[in-house]
């Protein structure tokens, strides 16, 4: 009976002493690890997600300003004894910034709209200053404003109504500018 009892209070202790030290501030190494582990990947999508062009630079923007954030107070974390829970709501910052990265990475690839309409923008404007300069004699001027106008109006008939042209219209508008530059850049 007093082993029992002497073996109970042991117990007792031993229980007490072990719930005592996992609720106690300490080190966690693994956490540090598995956060920059984390954080690397994350800046990684979001490169890619430049490269693609499936981000655009503002969402990419708010991307690493959040990741910033998250990085300050790892860095407040590491090394330092603290409790789990701590460790635990900068996971739960990461995942949710994986999430809405991903979520944006899966969302139909932006079209080159913008940047087509730029670029028929920044043609019009070297072939009026060709023809200003008398650089472009008046047949390629005129050859150059016609072929510019087509494009123009392919362009514009595509992004009617507030639409996106679809990828491959993206694409052979692209193509017909790169020739119309490239012709363009004979008469620098």
């Amino acid at each position: 009976m007093k082993n029992f009892i002497l073996l109970a209070v042991f117990g007792m202790f031993g229980l007490a002493l072990f719930s005592g030290c996992a609720t106690m501030p300490q080190t966690w190494p693994d956490n540090e690890r598995n956060a920059e582990n984390q954080m690397v990947v994350i800046q990684e999508k979001i490169g890619e997600g430049l490269q693609t062009d499936t981000l655009s630079l503002d969402e990419s923007q708010v991307f690493l300003t959040t990741l910033k954030g998250i990085r300050t107070d790892y860095a407040n974390l590491r090394d330092r004894r603290v409790y789990r829970d701590e460790w635990d709501r900068i996971f739960v910052r990461l995942d949710g910034l994986e999430d809405d990265i991903d979520r944006s990475l899966t969302q139909p690839a932006r079209t080159e709209g913008p940047r087509n309409g730029d670029r028929i923008i920044a043609l019009q404007g070297r072939i009026d200053d060709g023809r200003i300069s008398r650089r472009l004699p008046a047949r390629e001027e005129r050859e150059f404003q016609s072929r510019l106008d087509s494009i123009r109006r392919e362009y514009l008939r595509m992004t009617e109504d507030g639409r996106y042209p679809s990828r491959e219209e993206s694409v052979d508008i692209s193509q017909r500018l790169d020739l119309l530059e490239r012709d363009l850049d004979r008469f620098r």
